[in-house]
């Protein structure tokens, strides 16, 4: 007996060919009609039975979350909703679920409860849907690098430097916590460590990636990355995933197209292949939304919002324009910001990002040549001397989600900048010979894969798009 998904049974046209189907049970009604999902799609199969030809016994078992294999006639369904649904001819119980005990009933959950359940909550629709658009974005990325002509490549998880310069990191150490060897100046003795140095988890792997782009040509990693920031929010992850490619022999201006041409296609992969999801989602937005205040409503479905990023250009504006922009701004002269914008230089945030694309271009946008000061010191100083090659690419809802910069292939200029951030110059000795041996124009960009699983899906918090989120006080799971 052929054995199907549920995502294929509902393709099949109602032949009367007996089929076999796993999955874990939605809801039992009326001791007759089973709706089972399998997690291979948002929709769920009816599965009917003739109480009076089952064991009593059976039937008790079956409740909300128990898994179950169903053999039956795959018939033309009399409900709505459904082409398809099977007249159950035996039904083997592979686990029972105790309704009393089992906390994903078919009810309205809290996002707060489901996180409190993570290991349960991929079982409901919200987040079922959501780790496919995950899965699904995931599955896009890599094709486009791959058929681009990058090479994959995997960055080390521990380090023993800081890309960022934040030095929010997490430490890597097997050495006693409670008694470590210390040297004569009673600090603690690394050298002694298990790497014999200071490591930490990686915040990035950009700098390694660098080093590959300079043979390979065009590379991009995809993996987890660390932030030590004591930072409760709904934007940010302890733990979260990373896209960095990079470049040889690509300048901003190539960098930016990339970058625009990337996220354009891994999001219409996405409208073409998760249509049922994103219809789910976006109704599960509009229903959520109903109870807020207008003016804290988004201004387009969720589909719809995919598909403007996808079809229109992103505005490409400079730093400078933008603080102009921001500091005549409505906002900023009613005093509605939280920082206000006074003068050049500041540090944009999220608010600023989304007022430039959401309420003054109303269109997702490119910023660049930021200050020097306020970018990290890898970027290429431009010869104004005071601005460097970087860009943001910035969306509606989230403000940025993608960064990146031409990076700094002068010598002298890099040694510079690391000796003004008084940046050990031993401990970068392996980039500075990038530089030192067929240096070359090159940039990159880094994606948080969690931010762009929430644009995606319309989910207001981060902790709601990754299976287990680790973020301050919470390590569970």
């Amino acid at each position: 007996m052929n054995s199907y998904s549920i995502k294929e049974l509902l393709k099949k046209q109602p032949t009367g060919d007996t089929v076999e189907v796993n999955g874990w049970v939605k809801t039992f009604r009326s001791n007759r009609f089973i709706a089972l999902n399998d997690g291979s799609t948002i929709h769920n199969l009816q599965c009917v039975v003739d109480f009076e030809n089952f064991d009593d016994t059976l039937l008790k078992q079956i409740s909300t979350g128990a898994a179950l294999r169903i053999s039956g006639t795959l018939v033309e369904s009399q409900g709505r909703g459904q082409s398809v649904e099977i007249q159950a001819n035996d039904i083997f119980v592979h686990g029972e679920a105790d309704p009393e005990t089992y906390p994903i009933q078919p009810k309205k959950h809290s996002l707060e409860f489901l996180r409190e359940k993570a290991h349960l909550r991929v079982r409901t629709n919200t987040f079922s849907a959501v780790m496919r658009v995950r899965s699904a974005l995931a599955f896009a990325i890599h094709s486009y690098f791959q058929q681009n002509g990058f090479y994959y490549m995997h960055a080390p998880i521990v380090t023993g430097s800081d890309a960022e310069g934040a030095g929010e990191m997490f430490r890597v150490s097997t050495l006693d916590s409670k008694n470590p060897p210390l040297t004569e100046n009673g600090e603690v003795d690394h050298s002694q460590d298990f790497f014999g140095k200071e490591t930490n988890l990686t915040v990035s792997g950009q700098l390694e990636a660098e080093t590959y782009a300079m043979g390979l040509g065009k590379v991009y990693t995809f993996g987890p990355t660390f932030r030590a920031e004591n930072s409760n929010t709904s934007r940010h992850l302890a733990e979260f995933w990373m896209i960095e490619p990079e470049m040889a022999f690509y300048d901003l201006d190539a960098n930016m197209d990339l970058s625009e041409d990337f996220i354009k296609w891994i999001l219409q992969y996405v409208l073409d292949n998760c249509q049922d999801d994103l219809e789910f989602l976006e109704k599960r937005l509009l229903d959520e939304e109903k109870s807020k205040p207008q003016a804290e409503r988004s201004e387009m479905p969720l589909i719809e919002k995919l598909k403007f990023v996808v079809e229109n250009n992103f505005k490409r504006v400079s730093y400078t324009e933008a603080i102009d922009i921001l500091r005549n701004s409505k906002p900023n002269k009613k005093k509605k910001f939280q920082f206000l914008i006074n003068e050049w230089g500041a540090d944009l945030q999220s608010e600023h990002e989304r007022f430039l694309v959401e309420k003054h271009f109303k269109c997702p946008v490119i910023l660049f040549d930021y200050p020097a000061d306020i970018k990290a010191f890898y970027m290429r100083l431009n010869e104004d001397g005071k601005t460097v090659r970087a860009m943001d690419v910035l969306f509606p809802g989230i403000g940025e989600i993608v960064g990146g910069s031409q990076r700094e292939e002068r010598l002298e200029v890099l040694q510079q900048k690391i000796k003004a951030l008084d940046i050990d110059e031993k401990e970068l000795w392996w980039y500075l010979d990038l530089r030192r041996f067929g240096t070359a124009v090159h940039s990159g960009f880094g994606l948080g894969f969690e931010r762009m699983v929430q644009f995606a899906t319309g989910m207001g918090n981060i902790r709601d798009v990754i299976p287990y989120p680790r973020t301050p006080q919470n390590a569970e799971f």
